[in-house]
């Protein structure tokens, strides 16, 4: 048997040793990878798309801030996931970031069509307005509904690319094969007369080069990332008027963002709405960018006037908003609050 005192003896030991090691180690936090995927193009530049360089300053900044506990693997040209698959890999756990048009998920959420609505926002400022705005609670809330989280308000401003005839007006719609990008903005195309196929920006080019477009509406960032120059002859830019303005955030899975200590998600916050500036910066710059590199490569670039944006306008009060209102839930409701923001 093990006496009293060799026993007393052994557990002093043990608890000594335990101690020591308990004092003498250094206390490391856990460190979480976090992986983002977009579909746009990467590298190193300031002329590299700003919605890649965005997910770099984040998560350089965030890595930073907390001390290196948090650590980001970031894949462009959609080298993790397909564009139209990265909120459900949110909603699944199977991706932790995206910087996402929100209006790809219109078909199974319909109240982020408002996020790509002709014709409604008009102004960056507009737009960013929306955040601390009933309609901004509104859509965040619908977005969370789903498992996701909205963490940089992104807005961009965007054009129309054409093969052949400039597009600046509803009439110059008529017959056109064109790419609207969202339900909403397909709908006041094809009330203009357009005929309407639908396919990622980051599938535009294949698309116009093989005659399946003729013609395609999207970001000003993305006619240019995209290199669209080179089989487009006419561009329409948004550096006076345009019907397009998309909402693309900068996104994170809740389960992602649950998993994060308090001081962590604080982080993640504060880097995010710093990070708002810096992306509409970036996207006028490219509104203004968009008109030079076209012209630069013998396209010819127009701008839309007043008369032709209430063309526009009132084209999507008749299809686009109508519908919205009659077909999707509180749509009336949700209208009047994103109107009421000026």
């Amino acid at each position: 048997m093990i006496s009293n005192k060799l026993l007393k003896s052994t557990l002093s030991s043990v608890l000594l040793a335990a101690l020591a090691v308990g004092f003498s180690a250094p206390a490391f936090a856990a460190t979480k990878t976090i992986k983002i995927s977009h579909q746009f193009p990467g590298g190193d530049g300031a002329d590299v798309d700003f919605r890649h360089r965005l997910a770099v300053k984040f998560a350089q900044e965030v890595e930073k801030r907390t001390n290196g506990e948090l650590k980001f693997e970031i894949y462009p040209s959609a080298s993790l996931v397909k564009p139209t698959s990265q909120f459900s890999a949110m909603q699944t756990g199977a991706l932790d970031m995206t910087v996402l048009p929100l209006a790809y998920e219109g078909g199974k959420i319909p109240e982020t069509n408002l996020g790509l609505m002709p014709a409604l926002v008009t102004s960056y400022e507009q737009g960013l307005r929306w955040k601390t705005a009933p309609i901004g609670k509104a859509l965040s809330d619908v977005v969370e509904g789903k498992g996701v989280k909205i963490i940089t308000w992104v807005w961009q401003a965007g054009g129309v690319a054409s093969k052949s005839k400039s597009i600046v007006q509803p009439a110059d719609a008529k017959d056109v094969k064109i790419r609207g990008g969202s339900k909403e903005m397909d709908m006041m195309l094809k009330g203009a007369g357009g005929s309407i196929t639908n396919v990622p920006s980051s599938e535009i080019y294949n698309a116009m080069q093989t005659g399946v477009l003729d013609a395609a509406v999207t970001s000003s960032t993305s006619l240019l990332s995209f290199r669209l120059y080179e089989v487009a002859k006419q561009v329409t830019t948004a550096r006076k008027n345009t019907f397009w303005f998309m909402f693309e955030p900068l996104l994170m899975a809740k389960s992602t963002y649950n998993s994060l200590t308090p001081a962590q998600q604080k982080i993640v916050t504060e880097v995010g709405a710093e990070l708002e500036k810096f992306a509409m910066e970036e996207s006028k710059k490219d509104d203004v960018r968009l008109g030079e590199v076209y012209s630069k490569n013998g396209a010819t670039a127009s701008d839309m006037d007043d008369a032709a944006f209430a063309k526009w306008r009132e084209l999507a009060k008749q299809t686009a908003w109508k519908n919205f209102a009659e077909n999707v839930k509180n749509g009336q409701q949700l209208l009047d609050m994103a109107q009421a923001v000026k």
